[in-house]
């Protein structure tokens, strides 16, 4: 049924991630109140897989002719999020349905960024047949508006680490495009101008700082930029529990110390102490399986369209993928980031699910 050799570099790692996922988190819930979110991600799977199958023969890369309706639609939650979304943990990031579970618009966002930033190259292209500097100057001050716009909203829960990836993927949807790398010079110092400024009027004017932004916002910028010497718990345990692993671990469901947040933001470092060094490279190997297997797409494909898609899928799950593990480890700031495809977490993973649908479909079903 797969026709092309590079899908098991796709669907296999996908394999492996489900069962990584699911004793990984079984294992994280022993010190919760009950193993309910274990048949919540079975199901979660369950649900991609299928989506990806009933898919694969269906036409529905046209999805992209609605890009700027679900964009609309992603923005219009998100707002909503502001209003009627239930607080935990002091962010605004989440629908509540009881008795049903979470959902998070910001996940969905970033799927809906990608192809909203597809469409506005396919209308651009047509404008503009030749790249001159000041068409691609224009086309990258439409995909930053187009970009802030969900990130001031998402910012506002507050959301930082989600900021970080819009931004992320909609400049190396540009960089990929190919728009004037003269463009992306100037970026660099209106930004490291601005960044100079901002970090200055922070260590220096602290009082006035936190009377123009807020307390909330101070710690956040604190907790970042002095990372290393205020981790707090969870580091610490989460790097006991991987020192101590050894070689093969300690055994499913055998974590040796309590790690909060363990089943999402910490899950790795769940999955490292109960399989050792052993079972973290199979872990590590699969990803860059899976990340390889997307890119030798992107780059075997002629369809542009498939090409921006997977090249801001690839943007957004790498970085989660190197900021989680990073700060399982010590190495990167604690940010909230989960791990792709490993984290519990129904509206993420869906939201995988249906960015690996719409590749493997363009794909299949070319224009």
């Amino acid at each position: 049924m797969l026709k092309n050799k590079l899908y098991y570099f796709i669907i296999i790692p996908l394999v492996l991630f489900f069962i990584i996922s699911v004793t990984s988190i079984y294992s994280a819930s022993l010190n919760l109140s009950g193993t309910e979110i274990v048949t919540k991600q079975v199901l979660w799977y369950l649900l991609g897989f299928g989506i990806i199958i009933l898919t694969m023969r269906k036409k529905i890369s046209k999805v992209s002719d609605m890009a700027f309706y679900l964009y609309l639609f992603g923005n219009g939650l998100l707002i909503l999020l502001l209003i009627f979304g239930a607080q935990i943990n002091g962010s605004k990031c989440w629908f509540v349905f009881p008795g049903i579970g979470s959902f998070q618009p910001s996940e969905f966002m970033k799927l809906f960024l990608i192809l909203a930033n597809v469409k506005i190259f396919e209308i651009h292209n047509k404008k503009y047949p030749k790249s001159t500097f000041k068409s691609d100057l224009i086309l990258f001050l439409v995909v930053l508006v187009t970009t802030l716009i969900p990130s001031i909203l998402t910012f506002l829960q507050p959301d930082t680490g989600m900021v970080i990836i819009y931004f992320l993927i909609s400049f190396v949807m540009l960089f990929v495009y190919g728009i004037k790398k003269s463009i992306f010079f100037i970026l660099f110092i209106i930004v490291s101008l601005l960044l100079g400024s901002f970090l200055y009027f922070y260590f220096n004017y602290q009082d006035n700082f936190i009377s123009l932004f807020g307390t909330s916002f101070f710690y956040r910028i604190d907790r970042i930029l002095d990372w290393s010497n205020k981790s707090g718990m969870q580091l610490t345990n989460a790097l006991a529990a991987i020192k101590a692993a050894g070689l093969f671990g300690f055994g499913i469901g055998k974590t040796p110390i309590y790690i909060p947040e363990a089943h999402t933001d910490f899950i790795f470092s769940v999955f490292a102490s109960n399989f050792g060094l052993i079972g973290t490279f199979i872990l590590i190997g699969s990803i860059v399986a899976f990340d390889y297997g997307l890119l030798s797409l992107a780059n075997k494909t002629k369809n542009k369209n498939l090409k921006y898609i997977i090249l801001g899928f690839v943007t957004m799950i790498l970085y989660q993928q190197i900021q989680n593990i990073g700060m399982n480890v010590g190495l990167l700031p604690i940010t909230g980031i989960t791990l792709p495809f490993i984290s519990y977490g129904g509206s993420s993973l869906l939201s995988y699910m249906f960015g690996i649908a719409l590749i493997v479909n363009y794909d299949h079903n070319k224009n």
